[in-house]
């Protein structure tokens, strides 16, 4: 089985990605409602595409007019950052818990960023006029 690994950190199959991948849009028509539960063509049409152009490229990913989905390449081929960007990371409140000399320094940086973020929230907070 054919698996892919998005910015998620999940591993899906290709068969999945075919239904996470592809967009739909509202089709916009000149009849009104057919009643309050809508009208018989409310199902899903099925896809034009390919299954092989489907399995292959990222289906909605082009913003450029001439310009054609980007292709899906293997694991290897994406920095090793990528993987990383969903990872869990330690809240203010776990930082001020741990000792801030043993701390290393991404979690230190983390911790200066967060307390100065709830410090300006605060003295907004205490300064807005209600």
């Amino acid at each position: 089985m054919s698996c892919m690994r998005y910015s998620r950190g999940i591993s899906i199959t290709n068969k999945a990605a075919q239904l996470v991948g592809v967009r739909g849009f509202a089709i916009a028509s000149g009849k009104g409602k057919k009643g309050p539960k809508g009208g018989a063509n409310d199902a899903p049409k099925a896809s034009l595409m390919s299954h092989e152009v489907k399995s292959t490229t990222v289906v909605g990913a082009n913003i450029l007019k001439d310009g054609t989905d980007p292709k899906i390449m293997p694991d290897s081929e994406y920095p090793d950052w990528l993987w990383r960007l969903l990872d869990k990371r330690p809240t203010l409140s776990e930082l001020r818990r741990k000792d801030s000399e043993s701390l290393p320094f991404e979690d230190l940086k983390r911790f200066v960023k967060l307390d100065n973020r709830a410090r300006i929230e605060g003295n907004n907070a205490a300064r807005a006029k209600n």
